[in-house]
């Protein structure tokens, strides 16, 4: 991952708030997304793993991160499609059909955080 440079961390204090009906907006469209893709009420979590790869399609940059995390992670195969799977919608709520790098490094990101909360 890329180290954060300080005008971004200087920023976000400055930056405008998100309103609620935007954020809610943001969701229905992703959900609908979801339903566009995989077909009506199957939305990303429900995704089977032989669909994964069709539906989580990853970029260059986001496949090699994939790759080191889960070495270094040391992922299991569940683990793997569920980090696919956040990551996943995670890209549907930026409006990406491709999951870049920065949406599987906030899943996995994710995933650290429930580790840390269930020790």
């Amino acid at each position: 991952m890329q180290p954060v440079e300080y005008a971004a961390l200087a920023a976000r204090g400055q930056a405008s708030e998100e309103h609620s009906a935007d954020i809610r907006a943001r969701v229905l469209a992703a959900r609908e997304r979801q339903y566009a893709r995989q077909g009506a009420d199957v939305c990303n979590a429900a995704i089977p793993p032989p669909q994964l790869a069709e539906h989580c399609p990853l970029s260059a940059d986001a496949s090699r991160m994939f790759a080191a995390a889960f070495q270094r992670l040391g992922l299991t195969a569940r683990a793997h499609d569920r980090v696919l799977r956040v990551a996943r919608t995670i890209a549907d709520l930026a409006d990406s059909s491709v999951i870049e790098a920065e949406h599987l490094a906030e899943a996995l990101q994710y995933r650290s955080l429930d580790r840390a909360a269930g020790s």
